[in-house]
């Protein structure tokens, strides 16, 4: 009777596991897969191998661990000089430094350059980690 239970669960776990780690992928307009922001902050291009680190204290990094950048809790995004090159507003704005809106994206994961035009789609990805990614510090390769 153990085993039904036990095969299951490991089902749940599995489908569970397979649906997360689809949650965060990174899609261009035209749905093609361009990269991926796993949960623990590990941004992967369309191939899977590790082109940068969004840590849970904002700090961007390369794949050589060396910092690019900064996202602070104010939506402030920096570059590694800790000037500032844009901001994230908490609607999903993106503006650059001059404050122009280059971007928005969507509480539904759509992203959207100035002009409205969907560029993307980074659904369940924390908006500044999309911003990060499409705007700032990592270029899908497309």
């Amino acid at each position: 009777m153990k085993k039904p239970i036990f095969v299951f669960f490991a089902v749940c776990l599995l489908t569970f596991l397979s649906f997360a780690a689809r949650a965060q992928t990174i899609e261009n307009r035209s749905r093609s897969t361009i990269g991926y922001i796993q949960s623990n902050g590990t941004v992967e291009n369309r191939s899977r191998s590790t082109i940068g680190y969004i840590k849970d204290n904002g700090t961007v990094e390369n794949a050589s661990r060396s910092t690019i950048g900064y996202i602070k809790d104010n939506g402030t995004v920096e570059n590694a000089s800790r000037s500032t090159i844009g901001y994230i507003k908490s609607d999903g704005t993106i503006e650059n430094a001059s404050r122009s809106t280059i971007g928005y994206v969507k509480s539904n994961g759509t992203v959207e350059n100035a002009s409205r035009s969907t560029i993307g789609y980074a659904k369940n990805v924390k908006p500044e980690h999309a911003a990060a990614f499409f705007f700032f510090f990592f270029k899908p390769d497309e």
